[in-house]
């Protein structure tokens, strides 16, 4: 198998020099203070389709032969690979099919519309990516045009790889020695070219890969020893929800790549909120994965030099409601409830009087009865002011009903119900 080689991300970025943003490497005051460390923030959510994707798009089709691109290309995405597609094709008057997963959000799909405009026609196909991808490719097959692969490409991974050379040509301007180089996982593009570039410039520089909690695939690879495709994933990080990395990134990421991370999708909601109340970033689930690790390496990168690579900033804001509701459920002030209230007057004053902390906070009251509401059992959403008056609420729960059920230990009917 052919390998990616510095060479080769260079070459790239000097035809993207003249195409893509130059984003900055910002050093952040707030996470440098609150993890005793030196962290930059690469700002790819600067770029001018808000993510690293327009490198590799950009770069892989202005490889292709005219005689070839003249009949058009395909490429499937979740919204990311789908704009750089786009604002390529528009830029150099290619036409494009673009294959989008059902979930995609609707910011996304409009974006990509507005960066391809009319050399770009939008196909709404399947639940996941992979999904939409396999339509893409036997589509593109039956019209005989190039599918542009989102990740699973050398030129692809070259043109991802070079943020990286942006990254060292700051850090050498500015005298950094960079410990720590932490990138999002997806199907593996960024963190294969990112990484190869990494090691053959500072090979000291540990590369670290995260990926989101409920869609492991690049460790699934790693464990395996080659990709396999997951049975199931968690769409919430909707860029990083790849259910098998590509046969090209897992061999450079296997080489390149120190340690993997999983960060809860919850960790990734409170850092969404964290990074756009303290640094006004906005940032995408996928795009704050690389901060979101920082919690978990907060022992490890005390006195050391960080680079985390906001990989996108395409958050559509219908999604802040959930986003709020995940991360006050993973910081352990948002619970649920099933109670039996008794069939009395006054049964939810009392409630409120007696089991309530005076600072907690009714947010859902709901019968389970779907005829005689009014009556049986009740799902009750309640918010804390403190993790630590959860057990003060629960030892007056038990007392009120001793058969109530926490819905946080039965996750399968948690999640149906948040």
């Amino acid at each position: 198998m052919a390998k990616l080689t510095k060479e080769k991300i260079e070459d790239a970025y000097g035809l993207l020099s003249k195409v893509v943003m130059k984003t900055p490497l910002q050093y952040d005051v707030y996470l440098s203070q609150k993890y005793q460390c030196s962290v930059y923030l690469k700002r790819e959510d600067l770029q001018k389709v808000r993510s690293f994707k327009l490198r590799g798009a950009y770069y892989a089709i202005s490889q292709i032969a005219p005689e070839t691109l003249a009949n058009g290309v395909v490429c499937a995405s979740a919204g990311n690979h789908a704009q750089g597609v786009a604002y390529t094709c528009q830029e150099m008057k290619v036409s494009a099919t673009i294959f989008m997963p059902t979930t995609t959000p609707q910011q996304k799909i409009t974006q990509v519309q507005f960066f391809g405009g009319n050399e770009v026609t939008i196909q709404l196909v399947g639940d996941t990516f992979d999904a939409s991808a396999a339509a893409a490719k036997a589509f593109a097959l039956k019209n005989g045009q190039t599918f542009i692969d989102p990740f699973d490409d050398l030129d692809i991974m070259a043109g991802q790889g070079t943020v990286a050379v942006e990254i060292f040509n700051k850090a050498r301007e500015e005298d950094i020695q960079v410990d720590y180089l932490i990138a999002a996982i997806g199907g593996g593009g960024l963190i294969s070219g990112t990484g190869v570039y990494t090691k053959s410039v500072s090979p000291v520089t540990a590369v670290i890969g995260v990926e989101p909690k409920g869609a492991q695939s690049m460790k699934a690879a790693f464990d395996l020893g080659e990709p396999i495709e997951l049975s199931q994933v968690e769409k919430f990080v909707d860029g990083a929800a790849v259910k098998k990395v590509g046969g090209k990134t897992y061999a450079h990421a296997v080489e390149s790549v120190d340690e993997l991370l999983a960060v809860d999708e919850g960790q990734v909601c409170s850092t969404i909120l964290e990074l756009y109340s303290k640094q006004a970033i906005v940032a995408e689930p996928a795009g704050a994965l690389s901060v979101a690790a920082l919690e978990q390496m907060k022992d490890t990168i005390k006195g050391k030099n960080v680079v985390c690579i906001i990989s996108g900033g395409n958050n559509d804001i219908n999604r802040m409601a959930e986003i709020e509701e995940r991360s006050l459920i993973f910081e352990g002030l948002k619970h649920y409830f099933v109670i039996n209230f008794p069939q009395r007057p006054g049964a939810l004053r009392e409630f409120v009087n007696d089991v309530l902390g005076p600072a907690d906070d009714i947010t859902r009251f709901e019968y389970t009865k779907k005829v005689n509401r009014g009556t049986g059992p009740v799902i009750l959403g309640i918010l804390l002011k403190n993790p630590e008056d959860l057990a003060k609420l629960t030892e007056k729960l038990n007392e009120f009903d001793p058969t109530y059920i926490d819905l946080s230990q039965n996750p399968s009917l948690y999640t149906l119900l948040v």
